[in-house]
């Protein structure tokens, strides 16, 4: 009986249909998801073609690029056909992807709202599954000077040293503020460790001429600002 063909490799497809050759002929943005990934991971197994591969580990996640983006090592190596090099490829791929939306060109964004902050924030934060507090420092035009993060935390919670936030807003000439951190569990409510902090640092930078606009907890569906709901 002759071999299925939808099992034969990459190799043995017509030269139109290989994904890289159709980059190169047809351009990146005419290549499906499934198409783009087994570019990344170069092959497949002895059943699947990268394509079918690819195909697997979409259909298996809804063809949402988002979960894929979560996804960690040990959970792409569960799909035939991706050892461990392949999924670090895959999420090497996906992260630069991610740094790429928050890139340089952020050096040029001008802050005019609590939703122009947190459209700045969310793909750094919005998805992890543990907590990282950030900063957005602003000259007195409102335009962003860099974007730090401070700390990194579990589940719960983060702790941030005032005096670095502070030392850091001092160095870049910068006049406010904007304070960020996630909820991983999804509640847009401020603990009172949130509040704490919030006023310990809108009094610190009073001393220095330094304005905290803003604090936002942002999570995957939403986000919550101090100032939209007074409490700055």
């Amino acid at each position: 009986m002759a071999e299925n063909v939808t099992n034969f490799g990459i190799k043995y497809w017509n030269e139109e249909d290989r994904p890289r050759e159709k980059l190169l002929k047809k351009g990146r943005r005419v290549l499906t998801k499934a198409e783009l990934i087994a570019i990344i991971i170069g092959s497949g197994s002895r059943q699947n073609s990268a394509v079918d591969v690819a195909r697997r580990v979409l259909n298996a996640i809804d063809n949402n690029l988002l979960t894929l983006a979560k996804m960690e090592v040990h959970e792409l190596m569960h799909f035939d056909g991706i050892g461990e090099a392949k999924a670090v490829s895959i999420i090497a791929a996906l992260e630069l992807g991610r740094r790429h939306s928050t890139s340089e060109e952020n050096n040029t964004t001008i802050i005019t709202s609590s939703k122009s902050a947190n459209d700045l924030l969310r793909p750094l934060i919005a998805e992890l599954p543990h907590e990282e507090f950030w900063v957005i420092y602003l000259n007195n035009a409102n335009k962003v000077l860099d974007l730090q993060q401070l700390s990194k935390g579990g589940t719960t919670g983060t702790i941030v040293d005032v005096r670095l936030t502070l030392k850091r807003a001092l160095l870049l000439g910068a006049v406010g503020v904007i304070l960020a951190h996630n909820h991983p569990s999804g509640s847009l409510k401020p603990s009172a460790a949130d509040i704490q902090l919030t006023k310990k640092l809108e009094q610190a930078g009073k001393s220095l001429d330094i304005k905290v606009l803003d604090h936002l907890i942002i999570t995957e569906k939403s986000y919550f600002s101090f100032a939209d709901e007074h409490l700055l």
